[in-house]
């Protein structure tokens, strides 16, 4: 019997509530969704930029509208019985109300049961949105969040330092005003030195996510959870994994006219196994 709404969003609070620390892997598809599943994760959060790599569109320009996201998240959502959060960018517009529609949409069509909201702007001239409008956003999407019929974990995200304003103090005080605002778990990404993380950890009391994969960052699970991290995503890290394969392939043949990359690929009845979908 699929698993209800309701029950996912349970499951997801759950995780966040109970002592240690989690990953919750980034999927950029139906078929990768399975796959992390089958492999025992508890969980799944979308990527912006996995998705827009599949589109074959940049990410971060807004070229992949709302309507794309909330399409390829329902298609993750509906391959497992998992938890399914969502990167749901700055809410697709500037206003408030944008953000809490966003919020509402990916509830009640796509079937997520979270999602983050940022405060980023899009705009590179200003790329973050001033601190009362970043809350102003933030609230409305908490409300939006915790109307819906089914619980839904809303995540703040302060994007200064991916916008090359390193100001921990203005980041610390934006996720502490989403946390107020109404934000269930918070999220700086960016934030890689290892006292930086944990100053935000013991700055606010609500879980905070990391983010891994990234080149500069090479802290264990075990280090992560020392520094009162509660849950770690991957961003696009997996889709990029997956597309240095791709690539490595496709110009060994371009290039030498060769082979060989087949020796190291799972086998067809291997990835078929996979879109099992279960532990």
């Amino acid at each position: 019997m699929a698993v209800s709404q309701t029950e996912k969003g349970r499951r997801f609070q759950a995780l966040h509530a109970r002592p240690g620390i989690f990953v919750i892997p980034n999927p950029w598809d139906a078929g990768s969704a399975k796959i992390l599943a089958g492999l025992g994760f508890e969980a799944l959060t979308t990527t912006s930029a996995g998705l827009a790599f599949t589109l074959g569109k940049k990410d971060g320009d807004g070229s992949v509208t709302r309507e794309e996201t909330l399409t390829n998240a329902g298609a993750v959502a509906a391959a497992t019985d998992l938890p399914v959060a969502a990167d749901l960018e700055n809410g697709f517009g500037h206003s408030p109300e944008a953000a809490a529609e966003t919020i509402r949409l990916a509830g009640e069509r796509a079937g997520l049961v979270g999602g983050s909201i940022e405060d980023a702007t899009g705009d590179p001239a200003k790329p973050i949105y001033e601190f009362q409008h970043a809350v102003e956003r933030m609230a409305a999407a908490a409300e939006a969040a915790h109307r819906l019929p089914f619980p839904f974990m809303l995540v703040g995200r302060a994007e200064n330092y991916l916008h090359g304003r390193p100001d921990l103090d203005d980041t610390i005080r934006r996720l502490q005003a989403f946390a107020k605002a109404g934000a269930d778990a918070l999220f700086a990404p960016g934030v890689v030195r290892a006292e930086d993380i944990a100053t935000i950890c013991k700055s606010v009391a609500k879980p905070v996510n990391v983010v891994m994969g990234l080149k500069q960052s090479k802290f264990s699970l075990a280090e992560l959870a020392a520094l009162g991290v509660k849950r770690v995503s991957l961003g696009s890290s997996l889709a990029r994994a997956a597309l240095t394969g791709f690539v490595a392939a496709a110009r060994e043949i371009h290039d030498r006219g060769t082979f060989t990359f087949a020796d190291g690929a799972i086998s067809y009845a291997e990835a078929n196994a996979l879109m099992k979908g279960k532990p």
